[in-house]
């Protein structure tokens, strides 16, 4: 019986030794998952006219805001002299003979970039207003 006993001991260690470093070369062997460092995280805020505000959480490999919205689909605009000048967001186009135009901030102070020369890092937050005259 004694040694029936310690057989069965030895076989339930060596078993636990086994499952141990089955885990340890799954871990060290297993293909390990990265994050994309160009991924970046991005709010916009857009401010309509009707003054009603809507957050657009962006995940973006874009280089620029400009890029990022496109994608998103959110913007529409034609190529002007200083890159993209954005006629349209969110379904809501400008007038300009009514002197209607997004303002583009960013934390409440008005940006002085254009959307196509902004460079987005992770963690950016914009906002986008309607304006009334120049």
């Amino acid at each position: 019986m004694k040694k029936s006993k310690k057989s069965g001991l030895i076989a339930v260690l060596l078993l636990l030794v086994l499952v141990a470093a089955a885990a340890a070369a799954y871990l060290v062997l297993a293909p390990q998952i990265q994050p994309s460092a160009d991924l970046k995280a991005v709010s916009v805020t857009v401010i309509h006219a009707d003054g009603n505000e809507k957050v657009f959480s962006l995940e973006t490999k874009a280089e620029t805001l400009g890029q990022a919205l496109d994608e998103a689909g959110l913007i529409e605009g034609e190529e002007g002299p200083y890159g993209l000048y954005i006629l349209g967001v969110d379904g809501e186009t400008v007038d300009e003979s009514k002197q209607q135009w997004w303002c583009l901030t960013k934390g409440g102070q008005q940006h002085n970039q254009g959307a196509d020369s902004t460079v987005l890092s992770d963690g950016d937050a914009y906002e986008l207003t309607f304006t009334e005259g120049w």
